[in-house]
């Protein structure tokens, strides 16, 4: 069988390379072609593009280099017909993808989709285009299959990867003593600082989080920095600062060994959860980009953990509530109201049964592909 996938971002490469590893399991002659990183290649997947050369974010950047986009997806376009697979495999990144989608089925290429677009917090329409081009999509968070339900289109759910991802680092991360220290130290009072990855969100949440440091001054404080930023930048906002330290590639080290954190939203709210750590969710943009998005995005939380569990299970503090006073009086409260902590412990616990599914993504996944393709004829 050969496969080629499409991916456009980090998360996809990583969950992209543990799809390949469990259809190999099931077709030990399965070829794979992709677009993604070095987590698909070293898989075994042979790497067309990277996805450090794709990753334009925002209106204005899209804008800006649209003459680059619509080449790589004519160029995308031709090799997936110089390859002919025999199902295409498109892993999120849904301006690209879905593009691609369309035309895969106009040339009658079995397209799979894994990780679905977020359609249920904006642009829903998209569903219509979904349909009519995506043969089989596999979703990731349980209320998406009853989302798509109501646009009677009807979508397999196979859990959530992060779930494997975390399981996987927490079987070894007790024989890995470099893993178990965070900067030298084996303190118990360590609070994760989960500011994001771009330098424009980090500056606006990263600063307020910083002054909650000087309430605490009995905990230390660890800023998970971003790989892809320079030093000085980090510098210079963390020198006025005793308690709070750093580190890099080392968040799953850090979230293990955290009391509490401070998490910006995204997908590493729900890695926190998944760790067992105590968290607020922190939101802040500025206050046009805030005000576009209340009127585009359409669901009552922010945070997954929230989201998956249609109730407000970790705090968010979102645009203006997100001030040091507010920050100051959550993380007190997860650092001492006992009665929190065990309903926060319980909801957790919850969460990944829920994301579990009886299983791990990958393998469910695969399973279903492996099944999806089998029965189409020959």
């Amino acid at each position: 069988m050969k496969y080629y996938i499409i991916s456009g971002e980090a998360s996809g490469d990583l969950h992209g390379s543990n799809l390949v590893t469990e259809l190999k399991k099931k077709d030990s002659s399965a070829v794979f072609r992709c677009w993604g990183g070095d987590k698909l290649e070293a898989a075994g997947a042979t790497l067309v593009k990277h996805y450090k050369e794709l990753a334009f974010m925002g209106f204005l950047e899209v804008i800006k280099n649209l003459g680059t986009i619509l080449k790589n997806i004519k160029f995308c376009k031709a090799d997936i017909l110089q390859y002919r697979p025999n199902a295409l495999i498109l892993i999120d990144y849904p301006g690209f993808n879905l593009r691609i989608a369309k035309w895969a089925k106009e040339q009658g290429i079995p397209v799979i989709y894994y990780i679905s677009p977020q359609v249920w917090a904006w642009k829903e329409n998209r569903v219509k285009l979904i349909k009519t081009c995506v043969d089989k999509m596999l979703v990731i968070l349980p209320f998406e299959k009853e989302f798509y339900k109501k646009w009677d289109y009807e979508v397999e759910y196979v859990g959530h990867p992060l779930v494997e991802v975390v399981d996987r680092f927490l079987l070894t991360a007790d024989r890995n003593e470099e893993a178990l220290s965070i900067n030298g130290q084996r303190s118990s009072g360590i609070i994760a600082l989960l500011p994001g990855s771009r330098q424009q969100e980090i500056l606006k949440k990263l600063p307020v989080m910083l002054e909650v440091a000087r309430h605490f001054p009995d905990h230390q404080f660890v800023v998970a920095k971003a790989p892809g930023l320079e030093e000085s930048f980090y510098t210079r906002l963390l020198a006025p600062y005793q308690n709070v330290s750093s580190v890099v590639n080392k968040t799953y080290a850090l979230l293990l060994r955290s009391k509490a954190a401070l998490v910006t939203s995204g997908t590493a709210t729900l890695e926190t959860a998944l760790f067992g750590v105590p968290e607020v969710i922190c939101y802040k943009a500025s206050a046009f980009s805030y005000q576009i998005a209340k009127r585009l995005i359409k669901i009552k939380f922010i945070g997954l953990v929230n989201l998956i569990m249609d109730k407000e299970v970790v705090k968010e503090l979102i645009q203006d509530e997100m001030t040091v006073a507010n920050l100051k009086t959550e993380l007190n409260l997860l650092l001492t109201d006992e009665k929190k902590q065990l309903q926060l412990k319980e909801d957790y616990r919850l969460l990944k049964d829920l994301l579990s599914k009886g299983g791990h993504a990958s393998a469910n996944a695969a399973e279903s592909i492996h099944a999806f393709l089998a029965r189409l004829p020959q």
